[in-house]
């Protein structure tokens, strides 16, 4: 008896990553060996960069926040010592929209501290 194979399935397996890997360079989009890799290691690049966008996003924050209270003559580590010594519980992404968005209610933070 011959060797039955399930070719349905597999063809639909790899449809569905060479649709995934559409708008890829060269062999990257329709060489299916390419293509598979290509997936696998895009997989690989999400998952740990969903983990580096928290690192990316409060050293952002930290950036803005300092940057804010250098103009009241502050640096961000003194700025963070004094918070934390008047037991202000504002964390650094608070911190960094209302220096961005609300510059008076990031003065008035910074005249609380001083």
């Amino acid at each position: 008896m011959p060797r039955s194979v399930n070719s349905v399935a597999s063809r639909a397996r790899r449809k569905k990553i060479l649709k995934r890997t559409r708008g890829n360079f060269l062999s990257r989009k329709n060489v299916w060996t390419v293509a598979k890799n290509t997936y696998e290691k895009g997989l690989t690049y999400a998952y740990r960069d969903r983990r580096r966008k928290k690192g990316n996003f409060r050293s952002l924050w930290i950036q803005r926040i300092n940057a804010a209270s250098r103009q009241y003559g502050l640096s961000y580590s003194q700025f963070m010592g004094k918070l934390a010594k008047q037991n202000i519980g504002l964390n650094r992404k608070v911190l960094a929209d209302l220096a961005m968005n609300n510059p008076k209610a990031f003065e008035a933070i910074i005249n609380s501290v001083k």
